[in-house]
C-alpha cells in the first residue's frame, strides 16, 4: 500500500500500522518476527532497541526495512574507534565565502538512527548518544537542539568479538528499552531465503515501499499513550522489577526506567494486537528483552557462569501473575 492509496483509513490505528509495516518488510525479510514486533513497539512507545547477533543475520537490514516501510528518515553510523562525538552530533563549520560558522548537523538528526557495531566506538563516542536517547536533544558547542519526532536509535553489536570493542556501560544499556538477540535462521527459513534471492538477486531494502504515512505513525503513538493499564498489571510490573533487586545472583537490579519500559511497552504491545487495555501477558512477553541487559550479576554468579537471561526467566517464573481474565481486570469507567 502506498501513502496515497488509503493510509488515511488506518490513521491512528496501531494494529493496522503494524500489520502494514510487517507485510511490507516481509517482502524481503524472512523470519525475525520478534525483531519486527519489538522495533515497532519501540517506535510507537518512543523507545530504543539494541540488537545483538553474529554478522550476517540482517540486524541492520531490519532497521532499514522498517524505516522505509514507515517513511522515516534513516541514517546509519558505522561505529569504529576513530569515530568522534562530533561525527554523530554535528559541528560548526567555517564557511570562507561568508566568514561565518554554519551548523552542520550530524546523522543523529534523523527519525531512525542505526549505530552499527556500537561497541566498537570508544566510551566517549558512545556517550554522545546518551543525551539524544534520553532527552531527545543534542548539545553542540553550548547550543541545545531538538531532534526530530519520531526518534529511535537502533544499535547493533556482535557478541563473539572480544578484541577492539568497548563494553557498553550500565547507563548506556539502561537507555535501551529492549535488547534482542537475532539468531541464525532455521534451515527451512534459510532455504526460503535462497529461493527468494535466487529468483530476485537484486532484492533488498530498495525494493521496499512506504506502507504507512509518518503522520499515521505519529497518530498511532498518541493512541498508544491512551491504552489503559489496570492497577493489577502495574503491580505485576512492580513485582518483576523489585524481584531483580532482591535476587541473590544480582548485584544491581533494574532501575525505574525499566518499570517505565514495561508500562509503555505493554501499552504498545496491546495496541498493535488490537486492544485498548494492557494484560499481564503483555508485560510477561516483554520481560526478557527489558530485563536481561539491565541486570548486573554478582561475582559469584559470574564465576558460576550464570546467565542474565536465566535470572530474568527465573524471576518471571516465580512472580505471581494477576488474573488474565479481562472481565476481572479493572477497566476504565465509561464517560
Amino acid at each position: 500500500m502506498s501513502e496515497t492509496d488509503g493510509t488515511e483509513f488506518f490513521a491512528g490505528d496501531p494494529q493496522a500500522v503494524y500489520d502494514e509495516i510487517r507485510a511490507e518488510t516481509e517482502r524481503v525479510l524472512i523470519g525475525n518476527d520478534d525483531a519486527i514486533e519489538h522495533l515497532t513497539i519501540a517506535i510507537l512507545s518512543r523507545g530504543h532497541l539494541l540488537l545483538e547477533g553474529v554478522p550476517g543475520v540482517a540486524k541492520t537490514t531490519i532497521a532499514n526495512l522498517i524505516a522505509r516501510a514507515s517513511g522515516l528518515e534513516y541514517q546509519r553510523i558505522q561505529m569504529t574507534p576513530d569515530v568522534l562525538p562530533a561525527d554523530i552530533t554535528g559541528t560548526h563549520v567555517y564557511r570562507e565565502p561568508t566568514g561565518e560558522f554554519d551548523l552542520q548537523r550530524g546523522p543523529i538528526f534523523a527519525n531512525l538512527v542505526v549505530a552499527d557495531e556500537i561497541n566498537r566506538a570508544t566510551p566517549k563516542t558512545q556517550s554522545a548518544l546518551l543525551e539524544a536517547m534520553q532527552e531527545r536533544t543534542v548539545t553542540i558547542e553550548g547550543e541545545t537542539l531538538a531532534l526530530p519526532e519520531p526518534f529511535t536509535v537502533v544499535a547493533t553489536q556482535n557478541p563473539i568479538e572480544m578484541e577492539g570493542v568497548f563494553e557498553l556501560p550500565e547507563a548506556q544499556r539502561d537507555r535501551f528499552m529492549f535488547k534482542l538477540t537475532v539468531d541464525l535462521p532455521a534451515r527451512d527459513e534459510e532455504a526460503e531465503l535462497l529461493d527468494r534471492f535466487d529468483a530476485e538477486p537484486a532484492l533488498g531494502p530498495d525494493e521496499i515501499g512506504q506502507a504507512v504515512s509518518t503522520e499515521s505513525l505519529r497518530s498511532a503513538q498518541s493512541v498508544v499513550t491512551d491504552v489503559h493499564v489496570a492497577d493489577p498489571v502495574k503491580e505485576y510490573i512492580l513485582d518483576l522489577v523489585a524481584a531483580t533487586r532482591d535476587h541473590p545472583d544480582v548485584d544491581h537490579g533494574a532501575s525505574p526506567r525499566a518499570s517505565l519500559a514495561f508500562l509503555n511497552g505493554a501499552k504498545a504491545r496491546a495496541a498493535i494486537h488490537g486492544r485498548d487495555y494492557a494484560l499481564p501477558d503483555d508485560v510477561k512477553a516483554l520481560a526478557d528483552p527489558i530485563l536481561t541487559h539491565r541486570l548486573v550479576l554478582d561475582t559469584e554468579a559470574e564465576l558460576a557462569d550464570v546467565q542474565a537471561a536465566d535470572v530474568a526467566a527465573d524471576i518471571v517464573d516465580t512472580a505471581t501473575m494477576p488474573d488474565t481474565n479481562v472481565t476481572e481486570v479493572e477497566q476504565p469507567e465509561a464517560d
